[in-house]
């Protein structure tokens, strides 16, 4: 299995989610899909809705705190595949796992996956 880098974790952890969210958005704009499926997405995987998400934009919070706060989905282990050359579901580090789980389904989103598929609807 391959390990990430030392200090990832830090470092993923220091970074804001107020700097990663306007990416995850172009993303899947681009790629003809909304702003509210992208929501949708994080509310799945975290369980914040629309307003919760948008204050921790305003208020500019790390991705630490922003999964340290969240109730991720007891399905989000079912999240599987390569994001970033990582396979999701063995990547030992909660916080890099929860992050990964979060690209894996912006990246779904984008490549035009049916909203049941990325929400892991039986």
């Amino acid at each position: 299995m391959k390990k990430p880098p030392p200090g990832t974790a830090a470092r993923i952890a220091k970074m804001s989610f107020a700097s990663i969210y306007p990416l995850y958005l172009a993303k899947v704009v681009k790629k003809g899909r909304t702003e509210e499926e992208l929501q949708e997405v994080i509310r799945w995987l975290t369980g914040y809705d629309a307003e919760r998400q948008q204050s921790l934009v305003d208020g500019d919070v790390t991705f630490g705190e922003f999964f340290e706060k969240c109730s991720l989905h007891p399905n989000a282990h079912l999240i599987t595949g390569v994001i970033c050359g990582y396979r999701v579901e063995e990547i030992e580090d909660p916080l890099i796992r929860n992050c990964r789980y979060l690209d894996k389904l912006v990246d779904e989103l984008a490549k035009g996956k049916k909203m049941e598929k990325i929400l892991r609807v039986p």
